[in-house]
This record gives C-alpha cells, structure tokens and sequence, in this order.
C-alpha cells in the first residue's frame, strides 16, 4: 500500500514521485466513492489501496512509447494490483485526476507558504518592538520630509505581510476545488455524487460547474496572490537597499566573518540579500503573465495550459518559498544604525522641521502665505550648505523672534511631536 506522507518541504511537493502520490490518492478516493454507492465491490477496493503503487522511472518508461501521462501512469498502478485494476478510473478522463490533484499539490503549497509567512510576520513584528523609538528621517520623493521611527515604517511592513496572510488563508479554500464529472465535464459516466464523495475525502470542494478542466482563472488567480507578495517583498528589499547606500547607512544587511563584498574592492559589504529578492520578484510577476494568459482554451478544454503550469506553478512556490525564508532571515538579522538616523534627520540644521515653524506661526497670528514664505527661505538659505543650518537662521530671524520665544523655538525641534500618535498604529497591530 502507498503511505501516507507527512507534509515535506517545497520542492519535494513538485516532484514527480509526489504528483503520482497525488494522482494514487484521487484515484483510490474515486474509487471509495464508488464503493460507498454500489457501483464497485467493497472488497475489490480493499485490494487495490493494499497493493496500489507505482514506479516513477517505470511510469516514464511506459510513457516514453505511449505518449500519455496518465495512461502510462495507471498501467503500472495496475501492474502492482492485477485483476482489481480494472474498477480504477472508471468513467473518468485524464483531467479529472490531474486538476483535482494538482489542487491537493497547490493547497499543501499554500499551507507551507503560509507557515514561512507567519515567520516573517513574527520578525518583522519583533524587530518593530525593538525599535518602535527609534527615530529616524521619513522621505517622500526621496527626499527628507519629518521625523518618524524605524518602528513605525516596519509597521508598514508587517500590516501589508498581515493582508497577504488573510488573502492566502482565503485562496487556500478558493484553489481547494476537485473535479470528477468525466469528459467535457457533463457527468455522462459517472454521476456527481461520485464526485461530493470523493472530494470531501480529499478535502476539497467540487467545482461548481466544470468543462473537462478546471477553469483556469482559479490558478490564474493563485499565481496573482503570489505575485503580489512577491511585489512587497521587492519593496522591502528595495527600502533596505536604499537605507544601506553608504551616503545614508541607516541600515545594513548582516555581513558574516569572512565573507567577501567585491572581488576588486576590499572595503564593499554590498545587499546581496535584497538585490536577490528584488529579481526573483520580477520572475513571480513574469509567471502571473503567463498564468493570466491559460485561462482562454478553446471550448470545454485543449491542454495549452499544461505545458505553462508545468513550469511557472512549481517555479513560483519554490521561489516564493525561498523568498520568504530569505526576507525573513534578513529581517531578522538586520543591522540598524540609530546614530546615523539621528545624523541624517539633522543634517542642515534640522530643515524637516519647517512644518512645525510653519504652523507655530500661524498659530501666533501670522498668515499662512508669510509664515511659508519666511520658513521656506531660511530652509533654502541651509539647505546643500555645508555650514547650513536651519535652526540657527530661525533663531535669528526677525520675524520670527517677533512671534516665538526662544522655548517655543526650541519645541518646534522636537521629533517627539511627530510620534505621539504612534502607539495607536502598535497597537493596532499588535507590537
């Protein structure tokens, strides 16, 4: 009898030993259906799940003359059961078992996915806490706009990796869908109850009105989810990267003893980490193309989709399931520099605090147009200066002075005022 395996890791999942695993178990299910309703004795059913099992290198061989899969496959299932064989795959056609047991392949792929996804979910939680005070410059354009912590952009991070849980513990039951209505899916030669049976023996669902294929917006839909994951990643990756460039050093890939940065330049500890995440989310994006294009087939089903699935599903787990243990390894080991956030932010004379002058002013009395007009030119008089700083042209302006005490000066410094509403985002998610 085949045994029952436990959940591997997943690559194995996309072997050809694991998809004729798969096929056996669509099989014998169909086959206990059928039992359960009359149509096959009980005890011919018993002998095939003792004796069934197959031989990959055999199976290839027998296809290697008869040019189909699933007809190589069950001829050498029936080599191992003999005279039972013959009640296995009656009334089926071939997609009935590849559709429904590449579901069972896609829904064990979402339930490891999802336990490497709760990883990052915990780091990046974690090192959030670490550093929920940790200020630092936020940027819009690329360019410092005002004070906010390395927490709170982490924050950001983890709501976005929360909302692709919730969206793969919701495509885990959408692609959790079998088939077993026969050829052109009209049920001709086997009835639907055949189906509810087995399929709630797999765990699945029956689809709720199938060609002979699946419709293939499902596993469209699969590869989309995947994609998008694979576009936060890149956007993590892509962050990362820029908070390391060596003229900012907010951040740092972790850099083991011994390892090497440039074969030329001694002195390079290059984000090779994220600059690998960043390309292989341009591949999942590539495969969500391609799974997009499968759902057109001509009429109740052709098999162009077959050749597309057999490479961009396996290549799109296995690379998601690398790219989530490589973020969240990263994550995890994420080198952060607090004293050159606090370098940063201040540069120029603290200039990213213009907004609070601004408003201190109007608050005093001042129109809007003038106060934006006197704060706007003391930051452009710092700004790209090497002795530039803002804080000190404030302090001795005029027109300033005229409205503002040197405390209330001193106040419109204060990162503090930009974080006091922080703790609702923490608590919202948890950290």
């Amino acid at each position: 009898m085949i045994e029952r395996y436990t959940l591997p890791e997943m690559g194995n999942l996309w072997t050809e030993a694991y998809k004729f695993k798969t096929w056996l178990q669509v099989e014998i299910a169909v086959c206990e259906a059928q039992a359960e309703l009359g149509y096959i004795p009980a005890e011919a059913v018993e002998e095939i799940k003792a004796k069934a099992n197959f031989d990959p290198q055999r199976v290839l061989e027998i296809e290697a003359e008869v040019r189909h899969d699933v007809i190589a496959f069950l001829t050498n299932v029936n080599e191992y059961v003999g005279e039972a064989g013959r009640y296995i795959h009656l009334g089926l056609t071939s997609s009935d078992v590849l559709d429904t047991a590449l579901a069972l392949q896609l829904v064990a792929s979402l339930d490891i996915l999802l336990q490497r996804l709760q990883d990052l979910i915990d780091a990046i939680r974690q090192k959030a806490k670490e550093h929920r005070y940790t200020v630092m410059i936020g940027r819009s354009h690329g360019i410092h706009a005002e004070p906010i912590t390395f927490g709170f952009k982490l924050a950001g991070w983890l709501a976005e990796v929360l909302r692709h849980q919730e969206r793969l513990q919701i495509l885990r039951k959408t692609i959790a869908v079998g088939k077993i209505s026969g050829a052109v899916g009209t049920y001709a030669n086997i009835e639907p109850r055949v189906e509810a049976i087995a399929c709630e023996k797999l765990g699945l669902k029956p689809d709720t009105a199938s060609t002979q294929v699946i419709s293939r917006d499902l596993h469209a839909d699969f590869v989309q989810q995947l994609a998008l994951v694979a576009a936060s990643i890149e956007r993590f990756a892509v962050e990362i990267r820029n908070l390391q460039k060596t003229d900012v050093l907010e951040v740092e890939e972790f850099f083991a003893k011994g390892q090497k940065g440039s074969s030329a330049m001694p002195h390079k500890r290059n984000p090779i980490r994220s600059e690998r995440l960043t390309g292989m989310a341009r591949i999942i994006r590539s495969h969500a193309i391609a799974a997009l294009e499968n759902v057109a087939l001509w009429h109740e089903r052709d098999i162009s989709h077959s050749s597309v699935e057999r490479v961009v599903l396996p290549d799109a787990c296995i690379l998601m399931h690398f790219m989530l243990h490589e973020i969240t390894e990263l994550v995890k080991n994420l080198l952060v520099y607090p004293e050159n956030m606090t370098r940063n932010m201040n540069v120029y004379g603290g200039v990213v605090f213009s907004q609070r002058v601004l408003l201190t002013l109007v608050e005093k009395g001042m129109t809007r147009e003038e106060a934006y007009k006197i704060v706007q030119e003391n930051a452009h008089q710092a700004w790209n200066k090497p002795d530039g700083n803002f804080h000190d042209l404030i302090s001795k302006d005029s027109r300033v002075i005229a409205k503002l005490s040197p405390a209330e000066i001193e106040a419109c410094f204060d990162p503090q005022h930009h974080l006091q509403h922080l703790e609702q985002v923490y608590q919202r998610l948890g950290i």
